[in-house]
């Protein structure tokens, strides 16, 4: 099981790697930085919906008056601990297909800012593979990074958002 203090300790450890990579020359560690960004990417998620608050609203009717309250901030994680978040559920859908993307299958959340995150997070794993395994293009490795820098900053603002710190 992963724990808050072991996604935090990952964390930490792939931000340390990237950073390594940015001192020696981005183009000269493509693999480092595709492997890192994706990885700490994922460890951001998971540590996110663990932590994140929900709000439960519920309504009554009564004949014609209606009663309606919302509790927020009940302390119950969108992901449960342990659970893991796979890096292949985020293969981008085709805009002709018909069923949910895998990653809707697999983890059905909702939390702010969910698309934009989602989205990052596509285009950093179709990169991913290329870096990794392949011959990456003229840009492609400061493209993933430019990518992992706006998610980064994005937790960053909604990890305050919850009063938590990594």
């Amino acid at each position: 099981m992963t724990s808050i203090d072991e996604h935090k300790r990952k964390i930490k450890e792939h931000l340390e790697e990237i950073d390594e990579a940015i001192d020696k020359g981005i183009e000269n560690k493509p693999i480092t930085l595709g492997f890192h960004c994706s990885a700490c990417s994922l460890e951001y998620l998971e540590i996110y919906l663990h932590i994140i608050k929900k709000s439960l609203c519920i309504s009554w009717t009564f004949g014609c008056s209606r009663l309606y309250f919302c509790i927020n901030n009940l302390d119950i994680n969108k992901l449960e601990i342990g659970k893991i978040i796979k890096h292949d559920w985020f293969k981008r859908p085709k805009k002709e297909q018909k069923k949910e993307p895998l990653i809707e299958r697999k983890l059905p959340v909702q939390f702010e800012k969910k698309q934009e995150i989602y989205d990052l997070i596509y285009s950093i794993e179709k990169e991913r593979n290329s870096l990794m395994y392949g011959k990456p293009k003229e840009g492609q490795v400061k493209k993933v990074l430019d990518l992992f820098l706006k998610l980064k900053e994005i937790f960053r603002s909604l990890f305050e958002n919850e009063g938590f710190e990594i």
